[in-house]
């Protein structure tokens, strides 16, 4: 048995620790992870009070965020061992057949079943993932900073690969959570001209560290006309990419109001309220609406050799707390005294 913090009911506040059976290899590529760390995503802390806007199959084990030590592998497994340390990606199956998994974007499957949500996750000793979706964490990068690789590798995806943006771009980012903190990062490595991210009052301990992370200016959204400053930058016609992070209807109705003509809105934050106002200004301006979920495996071995070279480093966002200490840790980071918490189920300390 081990010891796992399920989300056990269709209720509010319905998670603790229990103990479970700890997972048995069944599978010939199956790789069985001894967890020293997991992230707490904001889906956890939306499952937590359950006001998700996804289906949850509980009761489940949270989790999707994590890094850890090989303990046993499938005997058809070839390139783990056990002791690697390693990372694994969200998807614990896809099916293999469709138009998506043939194509390699599998991150669309259809049938995809996420650690965490449908499947049982990582905050727990160990968990058991598949041979494909895992990778070497390289040596000077700590279990920490590795178990969040997921987060980076989503903004990898909106910024890098899903978003055009050129040396000397003036780049927006709404939202200092830590998807839009990571995009400040990332967006900083092709050297824009300008990195302008927009909070509210809560949000001040983490644009403080959209300041660390490389923003050029910050604004609180209570505090000014949002759109009239960010449309006093530059040449005044707004910027070339707009990044939103947030989810709700009035950062997406902002982001079109300030875009640049012929420029790019990426959307990365989820929100299930409708719009409630006209998409017309996106063809008059005839900008790209892009949407950008999830990552591949090429970005993850792109996202572990930064975090190796010190090009990406989320951990001054994070705060470490003990598996005992899970629900001090979902309320800090609710309460948004920081921007991440980390887990350590195996009681590892950096």
């Amino acid at each position: 048995m081990m010891k796992a913090l399920v989300n056990y009911a269709n209720e509010s506040q319905k998670v603790e620790i229990r103990d479970v059976p700890i997972p048995n290899i069944l599978d010939p590529y199956d790789v069985l992870i001894q967890v020293q760390a997991v992230g707490v995503c904001g889906s956890d802390l939306h499952m937590y009070h359950n006001t998700q806007g996804f289906a949850v199959n509980r009761p489940v084990t949270l989790g999707h965020e994590f890094s850890g030590i090989v303990s046993d592998v499938g005997s058809a497994v070839t390139l783990f061992q056990k002791g690697d340390r390693v990372v694994s990606e969200t998807p614990a199956s896809v099916c293999g057949t469709c138009i998506y998994c043939r194509t390699g974007q599998y991150n669309l499957c259809p049938h995809r079943l996420g650690f965490g949500v449908l499947v049982d996750g990582a905050m727990a000793q160990y968990v058991k993932t598949r041979e494909a979706i895992v990778h070497h964490v390289p040596h000077n990068v700590s279990f920490e900073k590795a178990a969040l690789t997921e987060p980076c590798c989503v903004a990898y995806n909106a910024v890098a690969h899903h978003s055009q943006i050129r040396p000397g771009d003036y780049v927006v980012v709404f939202g200092p959570g830590p998807i839009g903190l990571l995009c400040v990062q990332i967006a900083k490595l092709f050297h824009p001209g300008q990195i302008v991210v927009v909070g509210t009052q809560r949000d001040v301990n983490r644009l403080k560290i959209a300041k660390q992370f490389g923003a050029d200016e910050v604004l609180v959204a209570e505090d000014c006309d949002v759109v009239a400053e960010l449309l006093s930058y530059g040449d005044g016609f707004g910027p070339e990419l707009v990044l939103d992070a947030v989810g709700v209807s009035a950062t997406l109705k902002q982001s079109i109001d300030v875009v640049r003509p012929a420029g790019q809105i990426t959307k990365i934050g989820w929100g299930p309220a409708p719009v409630g106002f006209s998409l017309d200004p996106i063809i008059q301006k005839a900008v790209r609406l892009q949407g950008s979920f999830s990552h591949l495996y090429p970005m993850w071995e792109k996202v572990l050799v930064m975090m190796g070279k010190g090009e990406i480093d989320p951990l001054p966002m994070a705060k470490t707390y003990s598996m005992e200490d899970w629900k001090l840790a979902f309320d800090e980071m609710d309460s948004l005294v920081h921007a991440k918490s980390i887990l350590l189920p195996n009681g590892y300390q950096l």
